[in-house]
Parts: structure tokens; C-alpha cells; sequence
């Protein structure tokens, strides 16, 4: 039988099977959404870039825009490992290149652009 998926793609062997709950396929929605948005902006994906974003995305949905501590600590609450310097080198590069503004209070929010994009159903 012909497995149409390219061979990264595939499962491993032995692999559990991956099944589709609301939260995980909510996640891949959001990834995307922010993938596109990056690829708007002519920059790559990364890891680190996807979380920082979802970091500002989940914050500007409450109403509120967060610093470098902010978003650091929030993704220390969700077990990623990234270190306060790249934190803040993703945020200023995110700023640099239009995503996100730096308000007089030091903390970041999405730019209207941006937060059009990542709000396309």
C-alpha cells in the first residue's frame, strides 16, 4: 500500500496514534494563523516566534499588552523553555520588523495589521 504522506510526515512506528481533541486542533489553527502571519512579514517560523506571538495574541484577546517579564513568565506557566534573553530578541525583532509595537509603558501589543491576520476564520 502507498503511504501518500512524505516520509517526515509519517508516524514512527510503534508511534500512539494522534487523536484530534478540540484543544489540539484549536492549537494547530492558532499555529497557522500565526504562521501566515509571519509569512506576511517575510519572516521564517520558529518555534520561539510562534509562542512569543500566541504569548501576545492570548493577551491582546484579554485586553491587555505585556512586557518582556510578562510574556517570559507566561511561557515559563507553560513548561517552554526559552531563556529571558531570547525572549527579548525575539520581541525586539518582532517589533523591528512592524508585528508588534513598544507602548511608553514598555510593554508590547500586536499591530492592528497583525491582529487582522491572526483573526481570519
Amino acid at each position: 500500500m502507498h503511504n501518500p504522506l512524505p516520509a517526515s510526515q509519517r508516524p514512527k512506528p510503534g508511534a500512539k496514534p494522534i487523536t484530534d481533541s478540540g484543544e489540539a486542533s484549536e492549537e494547530r489553527l492558532g499555529n497557522e494563523q500565526i504562521r501566515e502571519l509571519l509569512r506576511v512579514y517575510g519572516l521564517r517560523t520558529s518555534l520561539i516566534r510562534l509562542k512569543v506571538i500566541d504569548a501576545l495574541h492570548s493577551a491582546d484577546r484579554e485586553g491587555r499588552s505585556i512586557g518582556v517579564r510578562g510574556v517570559h513568565a507566561q511561557l515559563e506557566q507553560l513548561d517552554i523553555p526559552l531563556s529571558f534573553l531570547s525572549v527579548r530578541e525575539v520581541l525586539k525583532r518582532l517589533c523591528a520588523e512592524g508585528v508588534i509595537a513598544l507602548g511608553s509603558d514598555k510593554c508590547y501589543s500586536l499591530n492592528p495589521q497583525a491582529r487582522a491576520v491572526l483573526e481570519l476564520r
